[in-house]
């Protein structure tokens, strides 16, 4: 049986232990392992790493990991899975059926890829966090480099989340409810909804101390997720095209009908009715739209911040049944956006719109299978930011509090400071929203591509994989195109600013 360690007391979810066991153990013992011990030590940072000396593997001894095989793909899915499933097939209506497969497929693989880089530069080193991989491969500027980057891009994601409660929940509500939207109901506003649902539902939540707890949680996101995707199959025979638009006011519908010329519409009995010729597949497009596309496909399967959290709570973690838990995730999450997408496509083919569940919305505003989808979606949404917001509170526990044992007065207030700014990003500054674009566009690509293949060239010793060996050039080409797509993203954000065209699209 291995001697209790004393720097397990620090860890931000890791377990404490009573001081007189580390008085009674050996010096020699305590200076063996600390070699491979908690990373979040400041003994441990200045010790230099001496990779697999005499044969010897290294050894986790950070964390005891309790979480089963299957809740960890749960909350691996739930990381990946985003609001942005709902622009997917409009994403496949700018590409076509084939040329969507085809991008989705890569980038499926480029993430199981990056999640590999990452779990190999993770058994090396014998830890598992994304800022002391920073910290060995770039000291203490790689750790705040990667600690800053999780923090800003899931800052932006929950609060994109929490702005679809803020936007979306009120008008759920008055279409159940058949309210008027003049009533001035406190349940209408969407900002008391949304910090209604922070306190009530996300709080409670997000100050579990281990991201194991969440595995329920994730499995009934993801279900709710299931609910959405059998809506839109079963919506798509018995949706026909060409589909009549919904048309409260048939004067109205024929007034703007002599103002506005559309090929795709046509007007019968003062219902819009979508010309059939639009109502065709097409299996290979490219348009204005399709480069838009592409880094939405790119950041389909962000995660890489939850990634080495969840691997540190694996039971019986093995870098191999990581790999595994990622890959399954992978899998399900591409099954599900290629079903979503392809039905969705198929259902309003060009008509699609950026948001698919708007499209239904121009059928029948008040059908009631699509408002239980609608609130499906936001419930996914929801349960959605604990999982998202643990990396952020572990990144500021690394960042400012390095070497500090686990206090539940801090922890919780780390969570309740981080919901606090991001519900007022949400209610009191929602154009602001807007630049987190572009710090998804530059934080995203670092954390997928980037950061992965350059600590990975860095962690892995050169007497083992010198840098002209397979493994490293392909590791930095993965750089390179990470660099390309950051590129494209700012480019394309930048365009829509200046031209207002409003194009691309947030995908995750």
């Amino acid at each position: 049986m291995e001697p209790a360690r004393s720097e397990m007391s620090i860890l931000p979810n890791g377990k404490g232990h009573e001081l007189g066991e580390d008085m009674c153990m050996p010096m020699k013992t305590m200076m063996e392992e600390e070699q491979f011990d908690d990373p979040d030590s400041t003994l441990a940072e200045n010790i230099e790493f001496l990779p697999n000396g005499e044969g010897k593997k290294p050894r986790f001894t950070d964390f005891e990991g309790k979480t089963s095989f299957g809740m960890s793909v749960f909350n691996l899915g739930n990381a990946i899975m985003g609001s942005g499933i709902l622009g997917l097939a409009y994403a496949m209506a700018n590409t076509g059926i084939l040329l969507f497969l085809f991008l989705l497929t890569a980038v499926a693989g480029l993430s199981c890829y990056s999640i590999h880089l990452l779990l190999k530069s993770s058994g090396v080193v014998g830890i598992r966090s994304y800022e002391q991989l920073g910290f060995r491969a770039f000291g203490v500027t790689g750790k705040m480099a990667a600690g800053i980057a999780i923090t800003l891009q899931n800052i932006g994601a929950m609060s994109s989340y929490l702005y679809i409660v803020k936007s979306e929940f009120p008008l759920v509500l008055q279409a159940f409810l058949k309210g008027d939207t003049s009533s001035g109901e406190w349940y209408l506003n969407g900002n008391y909804l949304v910090v209604l649902v922070s306190l009530s539902v996300i709080l409670p939540l997000a100050l579990m101390k281990q991201l194991g707890y969440l595995g329920y949680t994730s499995g009934f996101s993801l279900s709710c997720m299931v609910f959405f995707l059998s809506a839109v199959i079963y919506k798509k025979f018995q949706i026909l095209c060409p589909f009549e638009e919904y048309s409260a006011n048939s004067t109205l519908a024929h007034a703007h009908s002599n103002v506005t010329v559309n090929h795709a519409h046509s007007y019968h009995n003062g219902h819009v009715m979508v010309d059939d010729s639009h109502c065709s597949p097409q299996m290979f497009t490219v348009n204005t739209h399709t480069a838009y596309t592409i880094p939405i496909l790119a950041f389909a399967f962000v995660c890489h911040p939850e990634v080495l959290p969840i691997y540190t709570e694996l039971r019986n973690p093995t870098q191999r049944r990581m790999q595994h838990v990622s890959n399954l995730s992978i899998l399900i999450m591409y099954t599900m956006y290629f079903l979503a997408a392809l039905f969705g496509y198929l259902t309003f083919y060009t008509n699609v719109e950026a948001e698919l569940l708007h499209t239904y919305s121009r059928i029948d505003p008040y059908d009631t299978l699509i408002l239980c989808v609608r609130l499906a979606v936001l419930t996914a949404v929801t349960l959605t930011v604990p999982i998202v917001l643990f990396p952020v509170r572990r990144a500021i526990q690394e960042m400012i509090f390095p070497n500090k044992t686990f206090n539940w007065i801090r922890h919780v207030a780390i969570a309740v400071v981080l919901l606090t700014f991001i519900n007022m990003l949400v209610i009191f500054a929602p154009n602001i929203l807007g630049i987190f674009g572009i710090i998804g566009a530059t934080s995203a690509p670092c954390l997928i591509f980037i950061f992965p293949a350059v600590f990975y060239i860095r962690i892995v010793p050169k007497d083992k994989e010198p840098m002209r060996s397979t493994p490293k050039i392909f590791a930095a080409c993965f750089a390179g195109l990470g660099v390309l797509f950051m590129i494209m993203s700012l480019s394309f954000i930048i365009i829509d600013w200046t031209t207002g065209s409003g194009s691309a699209l947030g995908g995750h």
